[in-house]
């Protein structure tokens, strides 16, 4: 029996471009393909799909159960006819995660050319709502690999936590702060 398109998963590439597109619409831009979120983030899914198809690009529910289903990340989140990523918003949105008790550490992955601006001010969540900080080294790893060569630095979460600071765990296994000064921040060289 051979297979036919309807049970061939989609390729590679157009699994990437779906999550990209997703990730640009639902974290950063939903005005340009003219969706609103709702306060948590979500959108109806027939009113995600019609408006990426008034835009150009189509997106069948299939290939958006794939990619929610395959994406590494676990970005996003289907409840019923909603989805909606799961952080990393630069619009205003209220995820409405419970506060949640950190590890004790937890690490964030960076690049050597931002240590100086992380040392003088420690880290902030620049454009976005919170910091992120990854739950093992690999993890952190592989963040900071986007964007040159990595540089893992570890948190003293559960200090930081005891010193008042909230934390909130995504679907997805991102810890999420408000920020972490330097001084509950491990650099390379430290002892």
């Amino acid at each position: 029996m051979n297979a036919g398109p309807a049970d061939t998963p989609p390729d590679e590439r157009r699994t990437v471009k779906v999550s990209k597109y997703l990730s640009k619409h639902l974290r950063h831009q939903p005005d340009r393909i003219g969706i609103t979120l709702d306060a948590n983030g979500w959108v109806r899914i027939d009113e995600l799909m019609r408006a990426a198809a008034e835009h150009g690009f189509r997106i069948t529910r299939a290939e958006l159960d794939h990619v929610v289903a395959v994406n590494d990340k676990r970005r996003f989140t289907i409840d019923g006819d909603r989805i909606r990523a799961n952080q990393g918003h630069t619009v205003e949105v209220d995820l409405a995660l419970p506060a949640a008790e950190p590890p004790e550490y937890l690490y964030h992955g960076t690049v050597a050319r931002s240590l100086d601006a992380i040392r003088a001010e420690g880290l902030q969540p620049m454009n976005r709502h919170d910091v992120h900080l990854s739950p093992d080294r690999e993890t952190a790893t592989r963040v900071g690999a986007r964007r040159g060569k990595p540089v893992v630095l570890p948190v003293h979460a559960g200090a930081l936590h005891r010193a008042g600071h909230i934390f909130r765990v995504s679907a997805n296994g991102v810890w999420l702060t408000d920020s972490v000064p330097p001084e509950f921040i491990r650099f390379p060289g430290d002892r």
